[in-house]
Protein backbone atom coordinates (compact mmCIF):
# COMPACT_ATOMS: atom_id res chain seq x y z
CA UNK A 1 0.00 0.00 0.00
CA UNK A 2 1.37 3.84 -0.92
CA UNK A 3 1.37 6.02 1.95
CA UNK A 4 1.12 9.64 2.14
CA UNK A 5 4.61 11.23 2.42
CA UNK A 6 5.07 14.25 5.18
CA UNK A 7 7.28 16.49 3.59
CA UNK A 8 9.31 19.46 5.61
CA UNK A 9 7.35 21.58 8.19
CA UNK A 10 4.59 18.90 8.95
CA UNK A 11 4.80 18.36 12.91
CA UNK A 12 5.10 14.53 12.75
CA UNK A 13 8.67 15.20 11.21
CA UNK A 14 9.67 17.33 14.50
CA UNK A 15 8.43 14.33 17.41
CA UNK A 16 11.14 12.40 19.36
CA UNK A 17 10.62 8.53 17.55
CA UNK A 18 10.34 5.77 19.42
CA UNK A 19 13.00 2.94 19.63
CA UNK A 20 11.19 -0.27 18.31
CA UNK A 21 13.19 -3.62 18.19
CA UNK A 22 12.22 -6.43 14.67
CA UNK A 23 8.96 -7.74 17.37
CA UNK A 24 6.78 -4.28 16.52
CA UNK A 25 3.63 -5.10 15.26
CA UNK A 26 3.01 -5.18 11.57
CA UNK A 27 6.85 -4.49 10.77
CA UNK A 28 7.12 -6.56 7.71
CA UNK A 29 3.83 -5.07 6.42
CA UNK A 30 4.83 -1.31 7.83
CA UNK A 31 8.85 -2.51 5.82
CA UNK A 32 7.02 -3.52 2.40
CA UNK A 33 4.57 -0.79 2.54
CA UNK A 34 7.71 1.98 3.11
CA UNK A 35 9.76 -0.04 -0.30
CA UNK A 36 6.37 0.44 -2.23
CA UNK A 37 5.93 4.42 -1.07
CA UNK A 38 9.53 4.73 -1.69
CA UNK A 39 9.69 3.31 -5.16
CA UNK A 40 6.18 5.12 -6.33
CA UNK A 41 7.97 8.14 -5.03
CA UNK A 42 11.27 7.15 -7.27
CA UNK A 43 13.28 7.57 -3.95
CA UNK A 44 16.23 5.78 -2.62
CA UNK A 45 15.58 6.43 1.16
CA UNK A 46 12.79 6.49 3.42
CA UNK A 47 12.43 7.02 6.94
CA UNK A 48 9.35 6.16 9.12
CA UNK A 49 8.33 9.58 10.08
CA UNK A 50 8.04 10.37 6.95
CA UNK A 51 5.46 8.40 6.28
CA UNK A 52 3.17 9.42 9.78
CA UNK A 53 4.96 6.92 12.05
CA UNK A 54 7.28 8.09 15.23
CA UNK A 55 9.65 5.11 15.39
CA UNK A 56 13.07 4.29 14.55
CA UNK A 57 12.82 3.02 11.27
CA UNK A 58 14.33 4.19 7.52
CA UNK A 59 14.91 2.09 4.57
CA UNK A 60 17.25 2.85 1.65
CA UNK A 61 16.99 0.95 -2.26
CA UNK A 62 19.99 1.49 -4.85
CA UNK A 63 19.35 -1.74 -6.61
CA UNK A 64 18.14 0.82 -9.60
CA UNK A 65 20.57 2.66 -9.97
CA UNK A 66 23.37 0.09 -9.24
CA UNK A 67 21.42 -1.77 -12.15
CA UNK A 68 22.14 1.17 -14.52
CA UNK A 69 25.29 1.99 -12.74
CA UNK A 70 27.32 -1.02 -11.78
CA UNK A 71 30.23 1.65 -9.98
CA UNK A 72 26.95 2.33 -7.32
CA UNK A 73 26.66 -0.22 -4.36
CA UNK A 74 23.96 -2.91 -4.95
CA UNK A 75 21.78 -1.86 -1.77
CA UNK A 76 18.96 -2.54 -0.27
CA UNK A 77 18.32 -2.47 3.51
CA UNK A 78 16.31 -1.66 6.71
CA UNK A 79 17.44 -0.17 9.58
CA UNK A 80 15.85 -0.43 12.52
CA UNK A 81 16.75 0.54 16.26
Amino acid sequence: MILPIYIYGHPILRKNCTPISNTYPDLNKIIDDMFETMQNAQGIGISAPQVGLSIRLFLIDLTLYHNEDPSIPNIKKVFIN
